[in-house]
C-alpha cells in the first residue's frame, strides 16, 4: 500500500463530506471530485438513499440526513468511511477513486460490512482488510455482508 496516495485518497473525502456538509444542494463544486458515469450501488433501507439525493442535487442537505464520518480507512484505490448516529443509524460508503476522481461509489445503511481481499481457490483463506466499528450500535441486531476485493 502507498501511504502517500492513500492520505492524498483520504483527503478528497474529508473535502467531499465537509463540501456536502456546507452545499445544502449546490453540488457544482464537487463535480470535479466526480466521475461523469459514476457507478453506484446501494444496500440498505429504499428510504436511505441520501448520499445519491445529495450529490445530484435532488435533496437539500439542510434537510436531510446528515452524514457526519467518524472513521476514515484507505486500502489502495478505495476509501472507507463510516458514520452512526446513536442507535438510529449506521451507514458505511466505499468509494473507489482513480486518478483523484471518484469512479465508484457503494453504500451500506444499517448493514454491518466486512470487507476481505479475494483470493483463488486453493490459496490461505481470505484476509480480513477492514471491519464496522459498531461502537454506539454494538447492541443492534443489523444484516451483515462480506465484500470481497
Amino acid at each position: 500500500m502507498n501511504s502517500e496516495i492513500d492520505n492524498k485518497n483520504k483527503g478528497i473525502l474529508k473535502t467531499l463530506y465537509k463540501a456536502l456538509a456546507f452545499t445544502y444542494g449546490d453540488t457544482k463544486m464537487l463535480t470535479r471530485l466526480i466521475a461523469d458515469d459514476l457507478e453506484w450501488w446501494f444496500h440498505g433501507p429504499q428510504n436511505c438513499h441520501y448520499m445519491m439525493k445529495l450529490l445530484t442535487g435532488e435533496l437539500s442537505n439542510k434537510n436531510s440526513f446528515k452524514f457526519k464520518p467518524r472513521n476514515i480507512d484507505a486500502i489502495d484505490d478505495r476509501v472507507i468511511v463510516e458514520g452512526w448516529d446513536g442507535a438510529k443509524a449506521y451507514w458505511v460508503h466505499i468509494w473507489t477513486l482513480k486518478n483523484g476522481v471518484i469512479t465508484q461509489f457503494r453504500e451500506y445503511f444499517n448493514t454491518w460490512l466486512t470487507v476481505t481481499e479475494l483470493r483463488p481457490m486453493g490459496c490461505v483463506r481470505s484476509t480480513t482488510l477492514w471491519q464496522s466499528h459498531p461502537c454506539d450500535l454494538a447492541k443492534c441486531s443489523l444484516p451483515g455482508l462480506i465484500l470481497a476485493i
